[in-house]
Parts: structure tokens; C-alpha cells; sequence
């Protein structure tokens, strides 16, 4: 890429960003870890209480980018076939069977509350966000190239909810946290609210579509293209394998998070205006990408010793490459 494209690329990515402040207040360290993921072809997990714009923050992403977009509110009895589709018969002589697809089949998922489903319902989600396609009595459908889930849910502690299994958690490429605002931000959303503003109503949040499917594609084959050195890459390694020797741990990240943590590092780098990934890059990004990944020792969780709590440690004790 010439310093021109790269240049091209962050004020892109930067007018996406800009309109999505425009309607999450607050939220700056959440839209842009979201925007990432999306550039980096991963899914995204939101974790927060309920009415902290988890929903809102999907909504606008898509408004700003003019993709295909559908909400798939998850509860204890949805079934898989609601989510992929299913196998009618047709109307004609011969009485063939026609897949009609289901709410999966879009660019962008909202699923909401992902951890009320029950276990099929999460296995064949599962398949999807993994094979970008599913499987309908034994036929293949692709999804788009666009596909991405954004999957939401409440802290498990919330009635109702049940912890998702590590494997599904390891699918989601970044897990992001959305607390409460402060005063001031909750102010202007309040403010907001008094000109007209609903979160319910795309055609309330004065969004300007920045990008359009082919526009997003040729942002993440930029992505693909931002060099990463050496010693970034074992800087990388690096990071993720002392969460397995950590004693505050008793479960590690898998080498999908090494994968997870190079190619978000590499979005950061193009979003920030550079065609090379620097330390601070995946440093920056390391508790995102490995929070949801790991699990804190009994012992330490008792003492109330959260995920990021303890990789803060663990990141700050591996060393840095200079020059």
C-alpha cells in the first residue's frame, strides 16, 4: 500500500467511528474494538448490563456501514431451525424441497442475550460463525462475506442465564465490556432523547452511511496487507502463552487467540494511520482479545480477582520489543 491508500483507509475507518459517537455516548473504547473486529473478518461478544446501548451500538454499525442487518432475540426455547432455516416443500408437480433461510442470512447479527439459548441453539451458531455457513439437511448454504455476529449478553450472574461453553467463547474473536455511564454522558443521553432521539427508531440517530459492502471488503484486504515484523509476531506468541504458565489462571488461551490478537492488531495499525503493527498495538488489545478466553483460579475468583484483573499482571510482566 503507497502512504496515500493507508491515509485513505484511517480517515475511512475515523468517519465510520465519528458517526458511531454520534449516537453511543461514551462507549469510545467499545465502537472501535467493534469496528476492528469487523475489519479483522471476527465476531464480537458484548457483555454488560442490561440498557448500557449493547443492542444501540449493533443498530448504528450497521446504519453507518448499509449492510444487510437482522436481531435475533435468544431465549430457552428457540430452536435451531429458527435461527438457519429450514427445508419447505415446494408447490410443484414433483414436491422438491426449497430451503427458506432464516435470520442468520444477513451481513450483520444482532444476537441478543445469546446466553438464554439452550445448547443446540448455540451449537448450530456455533457452526455458522466458525464455517460461515450451516448445514440443513446435510445441504451446505454459505453465508455472505460479510457475515458477523455480534452476540450480547448479561453478566451471568442475571436470572436466567447460564455460562457459555469455552469452545463457543473461543469463537468470538474479541469480547468487549460495557459498564454504566458516567453522570455526564448519561446527562446527554438524556439530552439526546429531549430532540427527537430513540434508540428503537434507525431513522432517529442522524447517521451518515460512511461505507457500503465493497467498501468494507477492500478496507479489510487493506488490513491484510499491514506488515508485521518478526519480532511482533513472537511478541504475540509471547503474550498468549504466559496465560498458560500464569498461576492466577488454571485454563489458558488456545493459539486461535495468537491468531485473534495478529489480525486485530494489524486493523489497529491501519485505523491509527500505519501500514506496520507496533507493540502497542497488541498490547492494547491483548485483555479484549484474552478475557473471555481464560479462567481465574478458584481461589482468586473467591477473592474477587476478575479476568482483566489478572492479565493485567500477565501482560504487563512479558517484555515489549524495542526499535
Amino acid at each position: 500500500m503507497t502512504p496515500e491508500d493507508v491515509r485513505a483507509h484511517a480517515e475511512t475507518a475515523g468517519r465510520v467511528l465519528a458517526e458511531l459517537g454520534r449516537v453511543v455516548l461514551g462507549q469510545e473504547a467499545v465502537l472501535r474494538e467493534a469496528l476492528l473486529a469487523l475489519l479483522a473478518r471476527g465476531h464480537v461478544l458484548l457483555e454488560g448490563p442490561p440498557g448500557t446501548a449493547k443492542t444501540l451500538l449493533v443498530r448504528a454499525l450497521n446504519e453507518t456501514l448499509g449492510l444487510s442487518f437482522r436481531r435475533i432475540q435468544f431465549t430457552p426455547d428457540l430452536m435451531p431451525s429458527d435461527i438457519t432455516g429450514v427445508s419447505v416443500l415446494g408447490g410443484g408437480t414433483h414436491g422438491e424441497f426449497s430451503f427458506r433461510p432464516g435470520p442468520l442470512f444477513a451481513d450483520l447479527v444482532l444476537a441478543d442475550e445469546i446466553n438464554r439459548a439452550p445448547a443446540k441453539t448455540q451449537a448450530a451458531l456455533l457452526e455458522a460463525m466458525e464455517e460461515r455457513g450451516v448445514t440443513v439437511d446435510g445441504v451446505r448454504h454459505a453465508m455472505s462475506p460479510s457475515f458477523t455476529v455480534f452476540a450480547t449478553q448479561n453478566p451471568i450472574e442475571f436470572e436466567g442465564t447460564y455460562p457459555l461453553p469455552e469452545a463457543e467463547l473461543d469463537r468470538f474473536l474479541l469480547k468487549s465490556s460495557l459498564g454504566y455511564p458516567d453522570a455526564a454522558t448519561e446527562s446527554g443521553v438524556l439530552a439526546r432523547v429531549l430532540t427527537g432521539f430513540e434508540a428503537a427508531e434507525a431513522a432517529s440517530f442522524g447517521i451518515t452511511r460512511v461505507l457500503d459492502a465493497a467498501g468494507l471488503e477492500a478496507l479489510r484486504a487493506a488490513v491484510r496487507l499491514v506488515r508485521v515484523q518478526p519480532p511482533l509476531l513472537a511478541y504475540i506468541t509471547a503474550l498468549v502463552r504466559a496465560t498458560r504458565e500464569a498461576p492466577a489462571l488454571t485454563l489458558g488461551a488456545s493459539p486461535r487467540a495468537s491468531v485473534a490478537l495478529l489480525k486485530l492488531s494489524q486493523a489497529a495499525a491501519l485505523v491509527d494511520g500505519r501500514d506496520f503493527v507496533i507493540p502497542d498495538d497488541a498490547k492494547a488489545l491483548a485483555t479484549a482479545v484474552l478475557r473471555h478466553r481464560v479462567i481465574v483460579a478458584p481461589e482468586l475468583e473467591l477473592e474477587g480477582v476478575s479476568a482483566d484483573t489478572a492479565l493485567k499482571s500477565v501482560i504487563e510482566r512479558v517484555e515489549a520489543p524495542r526499535g
